[in-house]
């Protein structure tokens, strides 16, 4: 199957820009939001109001949607995207505030610290003390304790699938986690790597630098919390949606997670969509990514409210 002629033109007007390897993490991080602001239509703002605060010392937006109160909200710990680099609350408003709406829940972006000036594990720790602060205090949040999930995309995909892990072994309980386009073996060895390594919106060389600054000790890129899929037991983890995209260098890696996480008996949903890394930011230019965007959050929204018992 081809790539759709729609998202071709915007990869297309979007790659005419310099490299982000060339430009540096602060002029990178510049370059991004403002492809964020171009690209992004008007959000939810009036239905889904949100609060810049701290929990656990670490800043994070909590969007609450009105009509939504506890404490009987399902919450969800949102760990956005960018490379470990880029990324920041305002280039991912739209999808924190997307999930909130969607799943009529209390969402908790992370601003946690970036790399290169904060490599692993600190973007890591940052994301699981704020989980972890849910966790304790959720009714005080307006969060059901028993409806707590973890999401992310990308970069955050990885997080999310860490604080995944670190949750099982603490006997924190989560009840879903979302992991979209997800980062699961930095060691860049699979076929896609090779296949969709550039052209295609994210590149490999991209891929390279954003590994660099996160994972500057080539060592650790085979750690459990630095690569879910290298993790030697993935049982017990909560209920996944793993979302890959099929023109994208990551996608191998995302569909060899979700199948071990059902090898481990993990109920996982794997969903594939005809498009490019990064096709959330597309969702008001490209029809086919709002329908895939929709998709996966009523998926994600049924899956924390379905009944266990």
């Amino acid at each position: 199957m081809a790539l759709a002629p729609d998202i071709r033109r915007l990869i297309d007007r979007l790659g005419k820009g310099t490299p982000f390897p060339e430009l540096g993490p602060a002029k990178a991080r510049a370059e991004y939001r403002a492809r964020i602001r171009e690209l992004a239509g008007p959000g939810p703002a009036q239905i889904c109001p949100a609060e810049d605060t701290e929990l656990a010392g670490v800043p994070v937006r909590v969007y609450r949607p009105l009509g939504v109160t506890g404490p009987t909200a399902p919450g969800v710990v949102f760990l956005h995207g960018g490379g470990w680099v880029i990324g920041d609350l305002d280039t991912h408003d739209m999808h924190a505030r997307a999930l909130a709406v969607a799943a009529d829940a209390v969402v908790v972006s992370v601003d946690y610290r970036r790399a290169p000036e904060h490599p692993y594990p600190v973007p890591l720790d940052d994301c699981w003390a704020v989980t972890e602060h849910v966790a304790q205090h959720a009714t005080t949040l307006g969060i059901d304790p028993t409806q707590l999930a973890v999401a992310g995309d990308s970069a955050g995909g990885n997080l999310a699938a860490a604080v995944a892990l670190r949750a099982r072994d603490a006997a924190v309980p989560l009840r879903a986690q979302l992991l979209v386009y997800p980062v699961t073996d930095p060691t860049m060895s699979t076929t896609s790597y090779t296949t969709y390594a550039n052209d295609h919106y994210l590149t490999a060389d991209a891929m390279r630098w954003f590994i660099d600054a996160y994972l500057p000790d080539p060592a650790a890129r085979t750690l459990p919390l630095a690569a879910p899929l290298h993790a030697p037991d993935l049982a017990g983890l909560p209920p996944a949606i793993v979302v890959t995209a099929e023109y994208d260098p990551l996608r191998d890696e995302g569909a060899a997670y979700a199948d071990r996480l059902r090898k481990a008996g993990v109920p996982t949903t794997e969903i594939g969509v005809p498009t490019v890394h990064g096709f959330l930011e597309f969702v008001h230019e490209i029809p086919a990514a709002l329908r895939a965007r929709d998709n996966i959050l009523r998926e994600f929204a049924a899956l924390i409210r379905a009944d266990r018992g």
